[in-house]
C-alpha cells in the first residue's frame, strides 16, 4: 500500500485564485491538509510502504515573496514526520522557485546516490526502484525539456525554447490560445530521447522478470487523463514506450487540479489526482493506492474518489 497525493501549492500566503482568476486557491490551507493526510497514513494498518508525492509541493508565488526555501522546508518537515520513503515529482512550481541544479541539493531529489537507478545526467530526476517483490515504481521528468528552472544560456534551455517556439507562436508563452496542439505551453515539459531510451530499458527489464510496473510523473502523459493543455508536450513518445511492453499497469500524475481517470487501448490505468491546492479547507485531496497481484484499489479522501483498476 502506498500514499498518493498532488499539487499541495503550498505558501504562506492568503487565498488567491487561478491564473484565469475563477479558481479559489487555499495556499495556506493546503499545508494543513497535508498534516492531515500525513497523520492519516501514519495510522494506516497494515502499514503503507511509501508515499508517491506527484509534484508542485510549493507555489511559484514563494520566489517572489523570498519564502522558496522556508516553505519547501515546512512541506518536507512534514513529510518527514513519516517513517516511510517519499520519492518526489518535479513539477513546474518546483521549477518557478529552484534551478533544477538547486532541486538536486533539496529533500525533492528522491533519485537514489550513485546514479545508476536513472539516465546519466544527474539532473534528470527520473528513477526507477522496486518496493515489493514483482513490482516496480519508474518516476519520470515531465521536465527534462523545459524552460523553466534552466539556464538561459545552456543548451537545454535553447532546445526546449526552440521546441516551444516551433509549436506555439504566442507571445504569452503559457497561452494556448489558437493553438493546434494546445499543450505546447511553458507550463508544460517534455522528455528527451535520453530519458526516453532509459524508460525503456527498465521496462525491457521489467517485463524479462515479470514485473508489474508503477509509472508517475508530474504531468499526464495521455490526453485522455488531461483536460487537452495539461499533457506532456511528446506524450506520445512516452506512450510509444509504454505500448511496446506489458508491464506498466498504471501511470499517476498530477498537474491538473481537476483530477481525471482513462483505461486506454492497451489496458494501462493513466489516474491524474485531484490538487490539493484548489481543495476547500473543510475537504482534503489524498489517498491510499492497495496494490494486489490483479488490481489496484484506491481509497481517495475528500475530493479524490475511490477507484477500483484492474490488470
Amino acid at each position: 500500500a502506498f500514499g498518493v497525493i498532488a499539487d499541495i501549492q503550498f505558501a504562506d500566503a492568503e487565498d488567491g485564485h487561478d491564473f484565469g482568476g475563477c479558481r479559489r486557491r487555499y495556499y495556506r490551507h493546503s499545508l494543513r491538509l497535508l498534516r492531515e493526510a500525513v497523520r492519516a497514513w501514519a495510522d494506516e494498518s497494515p502499514p503503507i510502504d511509501f508515499v508517491l508525492q506527484l509534484g508542485d509541493s510549493i507555489d511559484g508565488q514563494n520566489v517572489r515573496r523570498g519564502e522558496a526555501e522556508s516553505a519547501l522546508q515546512q512541506v518536507l518537515a512534514v513529510l518527514g514526520e513519516l517513517s516511510v520513503p517519499v520519492h518526489h515529482a518535479w513539477g513546474n512550481h518546483e521549477l518557478y522557485n529552484f534551478s533544477r541544479a538547486r532541486l538536486v541539493d533539496t529533500g525533492l531529489y528522491s533519485r537514489p546516490a550513485g546514479g545508476s537507478d536513472g539516465p546519466a545526467d544527474r539532473e534528470c530526476h527520473a528513477y526507477h526502484c522496486s518496493p515489493a517483490p514483482r513490482l516496480r515504481l519508474v518516476v519520470l521528468d515531465t521536465y527534462d525539456v523545459s524552460t523553466l528552472g534552466t539556464d538561459p544560456g545552456s543548451p537545454r534551455y535553447q532546445e526546449s525554447l526552440r521546441v516551444l517556439r516551433e509549436k506555439n507562436p504566442n507571445d504569452d508563452l503559457n497561452s494556448p490560445a489558437g493553438l493546434e496542439e494546445p499543450y505546447f505551453v511553458a507550463f508544460n515539459g517534455g522528455f528527451s530521447q535520453a530519458q526516453l531510451e532509459w524508460f525503456n530499458e527498465v521496462l525491457k527489464f521489467a517485463d524479462e522478470n515479470q514485473e508489474k510496473v508503477i509509472v508517475m510523473g508530474h504531468v499526464p502523459i495521455h490526453p485522455y487523463a488531461s483536460n487537452g493543455v495539461c499533457l506532456a508536450w511528446n506524450y506520445e513518445a512516452a506512450l510509444s514506450v509504454i505500448h511496446s511492453h506489458r508491464c506498466v499497469v498504471c501511470v499517476l500524475a498530477g498537474h491538473l487540479h481537476d483530477g481525471a481517470y482513462c483505461l486506454d487501448s492497451h489496458g494501462v490505468h493513466h489516474l491524474t489526482l485531484e490538487g490539493v491546492i484548489e481543495t476547500p479547507p473543510e475537504s482534503n485531496a489524498f489517498g491510499t493506492m492497495y496494490v494486489y497481484e490483479d488490481k489496484m484499489i484506491l481509497k481517495g479522501r475528500g475530493r479524490i474518489p475511490d477507484r477500483v483498476m484492474h490488470f
